[in-house]
């Protein structure tokens, strides 16, 4: 014959599925011959009415036989008891295990307890069966992040769990953007108030839910929390639905089931609320279908909790009007949502799961002694003297597989690894509803483990737009950012246009940004665009244009050479010294050629090179002006008497004159190239939507200075040449001199500002411009009288008109 051993759960009776729950768990262990196979599990069951004298005064009962009860005091009249189960409240538990502590006796409660609660130290004989609330409020953060619903109203019960739940949820909100636009605290105590206090209270939250833009409230407490919610709703608006989201902690889970047959559920169409994880057990569902009063013996509180679910009543010979009489044989699956749910909920799940932990936690201990044998302390005992509390070092380390396969383990903290479902309640015009699971919250909801399904979402029958929007302003489009409002919540804000080159690219930013380097804002400001290289090319218009001129005046130089080498033995050929005079014409065509080292993007080569080849080859072309203009003054003053300068004329003068000029600003050229040289880069800055691919000039002192002595050189070959202007016409060509150095001067003082005020692809146009109207400035005033007496006017073209002089 099977010994046994009892354990009790404290219950509501209107919550009796949790009841029922540790019945079918009890007797599927019972049936099980690999769990304690030689013990009969039994129970009792105590109601605490919500009342913590009640809870004190049942604790007290259960722990002792008679009805006299003394405080830490065991006696033979203490019953053999193992652990205890429950409650649905914390505050009950709290209450509970002040008594349950005092006796080590392993307490096993299915109620959500706020961390700071669930001291390790405080509450030493505690464990959970669910998992912390703390995780809970992460889940709720992370539902309304989804939504997008920043503007929420906060329903909370009047007592120390609710005003913790308002200390860690309120920094929680602040923290992930979301404001509470209200909190309304609900009085346990308010069923029994006035009918008056009642129209106040119920005026009161009138007012917050029709005044405020919070669409979205959420709902803390426990079943007589939400009780008071429905019959205010009830009794203020009877068929009218406010329009809400009502979203609902894993606390009020059962609070449906106790409503009468009469209350109005439609105000909570489409409600959210948290449940603790359940599975399917289908043999539970057949175990509720032979539930009968007339079939079962020992069940707590079943004859009261078929009168009130059925509404009927027993036979009674005493009774002599009675409204309906019940027969024994109803069905429970014929109830409605309201008042009983077939299916097995979360908190009956964690009972059941709490049943098992105790019947592993006392059959690892039992087992290792066979015929009911256990060594404690190196004595032998026998079943009737285990303790309580020798089955705590077993629940820390208990792990096993349910009948569904899921894991039952408890943690460092006592409490069991589980998660949150998540689920939606359909209700409908008979006042019953279902329950519908969108999602869930694993355990690892901290890291972000949130799962939810929007498709299986039934809402409010009056909101017009899904999902429904709970914010205290309108969202900021994408080119906005947000204004916080001065003196209300940041939640509350104005739109404004992103400033200028600045945008934001999703709704209800705080603040815009700007953009990378390599893009720059839209129109609207609402996004990045790539920005594109900007240099000129040879395929757009501009850089065609000056690439022909180039050609074209290289072409014309080329032919001028040609001319000049066919008539090198004529008079007016031979009158310049040939070795300037080709210099001069290659260095010209040089010159018109190293246009096309700034057309094209730039690169590592051409960087390098086209500033200083432009330097040397000018100065070359300016030296050899000036060579040519030194020498004309020269060869002029040589013709007077006694002139003692006549033996430095010559080819060596001019030769020397034009290399050494020249030969300075090789030397600045090297000097530059060797220790600053110039690179390609790009300025992504001065040109909207453009980047500017350019040459960086490594040291832009040193290319002044190159630029500087070309003009220094420019600017002496220019005065000579204007000094010796009104020599014989026939004789010289300082007149022609001059005005090419007008020119030349004239281009380049102006290049100057007008380099430094344009930026991108038209700086090197100005600069490619400067170099084509400069060579062509000395190409056409230098060479072109020459090249119209040689092929135009041959018969000027002789000795005597070269040597002839003006009276």
């Amino acid at each position: 014959m099977k010994e046994q051993i009892n354990f009790f759960s404290s219950v509501v009776s209107k919550l009796y599925q949790h009841a029922l729950a540790l019945v079918f768990a009890v007797n599927e262990i019972n049936e099980n011959p690999n769990i304690l196979p030689n013990i009969t599990i039994g129970f009792h069951m105590y109601d605490s009415y919500y009342d913590a004298r009640m809870t004190y005064h049942t604790t007290l009962d259960l722990l002792f036989k008679s009805h006299r009860f003394v405080p830490n005091y065991t006696c033979d009249n203490q019953r053999s008891l193992i652990a205890v189960i429950g409650s649905l409240g914390s505050e009950i538990s709290l209450c509970m295990s002040d008594v349950l502590g005092l006796y080590k006796i392993p307490q096993l409660t299915y109620s959500s307890f706020a961390p700071e609660e669930n001291g390790k130290a405080q509450f030493p004989y505690l464990y959970h069966t669910v998992p912390s609330e703390s995780h809970q409020y992460r889940g709720i953060i992370q539902l309304l992040q989804h939504f997008r619903w920043t503007w929420v109203g906060l329903f909370v019960v009047d007592d120390d769990s609710g005003e913790h739940f308002l200390q860690v949820m309120e920094p929680l909100l602040s923290q992930n953007g979301i404001c509470s636009a209200f909190t309304e605290r609900i009085l346990k105590e308010a069923f029994w108030r006035t009918d008056t206090e009642m129209d106040n209270m119920g005026e009161n939250m009138y007012l917050r839910l029709t005044d405020s833009k919070a669409r979205t409230c959420i709902v803390y407490g426990e079943m007589m929390t939400i009780l008071l919610l429905i019959l205010i709703t009830n009794f203020l608006y009877k068929e009218i639905s406010l329009g809400n989201v009502w979203i609902m902690t894993a606390q009020i889970e059962f609070a449906f089931a106790s409503i009468q047959m009469d209350a109005n559920l439609q105000a909570f169409q489409g409600a959210i609320s948290f449940t603790i994880h359940s599975n399917h057990l289908l043999k539970f569902k057949e175990f509720l279908q032979m539930v009968k009063p007339s079939r079962t013996q020992g069940y707590g509180f079943l004859k009261d909790f078929w009168e009130q679910a059925f509404d009927c009543t027993f036979l009674n010979l005493q009774e002599k009007e009675v409204h309906r009489i019940c027969t024994g044989e109803e069905k429970l699956e014929s109830l409605p949502g309201p008042l009983f749910e077939i299916g097995m909920t979360g908190h009956s799940y964690s009972i059941y799961n709490a049943v098992y932990a105790v019947a592993h936690a006392f059959h690892a201990m039992y087992s290792s002694r066979s015929n009911h044998r256990v060594i404690v302390e190196g004595k032998i005992l026998q079943f009737q003297d285990f303790r309580p509390w020798q089955l705590h070092s077993y629940f820390q380390g208990i792990w096993f597989n349910n009948s569904v396969g899921e894991t039952v383990s408890f943690n460092h903290n006592r409490e069991m690894e589980d998660g949150f479902d998540i689920m939606n309640m359909v209700t409908f015009p008979n006042n019953s509803f279902l329950k519908v699971k969108i999602g869930s919250i694993q355990h690892k909801a901290l890291t972000g483990e949130f799962i939810i399904n929007d498709d299986l979402i039934v809402w409010h029958r009056k909101f017009t737009q899904i999902p429904p929007v709970s914010s205290c302003s309108n969202s900021c489009q994408p080119g906005y950012q947000k204004k916080k409002k001065e003196g209300e919540k940041f939640c509350c804000y104005d739109c404004v246009l992103c400033p200028e080159g600045k945008i934001s690219n999703q709704n209800d930013m705080d603040d815009c940004f700007m953009c990378p380097e390599d893009q720059y804002p839209s129109k609207d400001r609402d996004v990045c665009i790539l920005k594109v290289i900007h240099f000129l090319s040879y395929e757009e218009p501009l850089g065609t244009s000056l690439a022909s001129a180039a050609v074209s005046f290289s072409l014309i130089t080329v032919l001028a050479l040609g001319i000049f080498i066919k008539h090198k033995n004529t008079p007016i050929v031979k009158a310049n010294n040939h070795v300037i005079t080709y210099t001069l014409l290659i260095s010209l065509l040089l010159c018109f050629l190293c246009s096309f080292l700034f057309l094209g993007q730039p690169r590592k080569l051409t960087c390098f090179f086209r500033q200083s080849t432009f330097g040397i080859i000018f100065s070359v072309a300016v030296s050899c002006v000036l060579a040519k203009t030194i020498t004309v003054v020269l060869a002029f003053m040589a013709t007077k008497p006694g002139y003692s300068m006549r033996k430095w004329l010559g080819k060596r003068l001019t030769n020397s004159i034009a290399f050494s000029s020249s030969f300075v600003e090789v030397v600045i050229c090297t000097v530059w190239l060797a220790t600053t040289p110039p690179f390609p880069d790009f300025d992504m800055h001065s040109l909207i939507g453009e980047i500017i691919a350019e040459c960086n000039e490594g040291s832009v002192i040193m290319f002044y200075i190159v630029l500087g002595y070309m003009g220094i050189l420019s600017i002496i070959s220019f005065t000579v040449a204007f000094l010796a202007r009104k020599l014989p016409d026939s004789f010289n060509e300082a007149k022609f001199i001059t005005f090419s150095m007008l020119m030349f001067c004239s281009v380049w003082l102006s290049f100057v500002p007008t380099y430094l005020s344009t930026k991108g692809k038209y700086m090197v146009a100005v600069e490619i411009f400067s170099i084509l109207a400069s060579s062509t400035g000395l190409l056409g005033c230098i060479f072109s009288p020459k090249c119209y007496i040689i092929l135009l006017r041959p018969e000027l073209n002789i000795r005597e008109q070269l040597v002839r002089r003006n009276k």
